[in-house]
């Protein structure tokens, strides 16, 4: 990575028509509206973050954040149908439609993001 982009971040985030970034929000207490809150610049490094550590699909809500506004995301597009999070190389296949001209074969356009996760 450039110097630059070290100061203005991933050339990807400027794209309007994709995500700056993804949040999950897992309840805390069922009838309750609090929850945790674990937001990643990729989907992939979020899913990957939430199986990881035991967060099951079912617990969960994922938000698409843009520069001025959030969309929730349909979680069919990031669960198996036996209810397990995706792969990486799962999601992609998945997520091609969602972000048309943005995945391919030989890549995506989310690949200059960090895949860290912050959270509670």
């Amino acid at each position: 990575m450039n110097i630059i982009r070290k100061f203005i971040g991933a050339k990807s985030k400027f794209e309007k028509d994709i995500p700056y970034t993804y949040e999950a929000r897992i309840k805390i207490v069922e009838g309750n509206k609090e929850y945790n809150s674990y937001v990643a610049d990729t989907i992939c490094g979020l899913v990957e973050h939430l199986d990881q550590n035991g967060i099951t699909p079912d617990n969960v809500a994922i938000f698409e954040i843009f520069s001025k506004q959030e969309k929730p995301l349909d979680i069919a597009y990031c669960v198996t149908d036996a209810g397990r999070w995706m792969t990486r190389s799962e999601l992609c296949k998945s997520f091609k439609q969602h972000y048309p001209g943005h995945i391919d074969e030989t890549g995506c356009t989310f690949e200059d993001r960090e895949k860290d996760v912050s959270g509670p």
